[in-house]
């Protein structure tokens, strides 16, 4: 392996200043071709490559994207999250930016891990989701000016670049496919109020109800935690009424999983006895017994234009014409049954 020397040492090899070999390596004018060419020569067959610090404090900018794993987020388990990273560093790899990765140690001093990036790291802008109807991570960063790019919308601050993967869509089309299938008692297990996609998935359930003329019933909406234990203990609060439902619709395919258990904890089977749809298409739904159908969640690919947006913003361009609102798709497999009394 080449041994990496510093920009004094290539000087002193090739016996020029260290301001001429700087100029060179930045492809300055005032420097023939002739020296370029021979700086840049040595400096490969030495192993040299300029020091990004140095650039970063000559361009007046950090070079570095900042990301933050908010919680219920920061469990890297959770391939949505991991599939969202990958689209990010896909995007930055052909450019001068590197991406720095933060978790918030709870909800309530998040801001903190905003403080340290925009304070210390010196960032030049910053990435995260989840966003939540009132968000003071938003209003953070537009009051600092930071430049940032979310996955999710927010009813805080002015407008701000997104990718959201709309809920609404969601909440509306897998209840209005239970509906359709002969269920009026359909539950909603919901993602945590705080999140703005809980807001939306509760909006869509809502306004399928509303379509097919049916009652609401309050007590059918449960809110859980974004984990496998939040389904499975909403659906046995759902499971003890004394009338139960037939469908139930979760906010995550995690939520999913854990209402299946409870399900099958009473006797009853998933997909026969009680219909369940999830939502983000989790890799285990494919597996759950019975396969899990649920709704579409292109995160791989909003990271990269979570990428493109941001450079966008960066480069000057309006905040309103960087929002972009996604459908998902609903997946189909068997655990939405056949309808009221029948097998998938």
């Amino acid at each position: 392996m080449k041994q990496r020397i510093n920009i004094v040492e290539l000087a002193r090899h090739l016996g020029l200043s260290v301001s001429t070999v700087s100029k060179a390596l930045n492809d300055r004018v005032d420097v023939s071709d002739a020296t370029r060419q021979r700086v840049m020569k040595a400096a490969n067959k030495l192993g040299f490559s300029p020091d990004p610090a140095g650039r970063r404090l000559r361009s007046g900018t950090s070079e570095t994207i900042g990301f933050v794993l908010s919680p219920p987020q920061s469990h890297f388990a959770q391939p949505f999250f991991l599939d969202l990273l990958m689209g990010i560093d896909q995007a930055l790899e052909k450019t001068p930016f590197q991406l720095v990765i933060v978790t918030g140690r709870s909800v309530e001093a998040e801001v903190d891990s905003f403080r340290r990036l925009v304070q210390r790291q010196r960032v030049d802008a910053v990435m995260f989701g989840r966003t939540r109807r009132d968000d003071a991570r938003i209003r953070f960063l537009q009051e600092r000016d930071v430049p940032f790019v979310t996955l999710g919308r927010s009813e805080t601050g002015d407008p701000f670049p997104f990718v959201d993967i709309d809920r609404t869509v969601a909440g509306r089309n897998g209840t209005a496919r239970f509906i359709g299938l002969g269920h009026r008692r359909i539950a909603l297990l919901c993602t945590p109020a705080y999140l703005m996609l809980s807001q939306h998935f509760r909006e869509g359930y809502l306004a399928a109800l509303d379509a097919a003329k049916l009652p609401f019933d309050p007590s059918l909406i449960v809110e859980c935690e974004l984990a496998e234990e939040g389904g499975l203990k909403g659906t046995r609060q759902l499971l003890a009424m004394k009338n139960p439902p037939t469908a139930i619709m979760c906010g995550h395919d995690l939520i999913a999983s854990g209402a299946m258990q409870a399900i099958v904890e009473t006797g009853l089977r998933p997909g026969t006895d009680v219909a369940i749809i999830g939502c983000d298409n989790h890799p285990l739904g494919p597996y759950l017994n019975p396969p899990l159908t649920t709704f579409s969640a292109p995160t791989l690919e909003a990271g990269r234009r979570m990428v493109e947006l941001l450079l966008a913003r960066l480069n000057g361009q309006p905040a309103e014409e960087l929002q972009e609102i996604w459908s998902p798709e609903l997946i189909l497999r068997s655990s939405h049954g056949g309808g009221v009394g029948k097998s998938a």
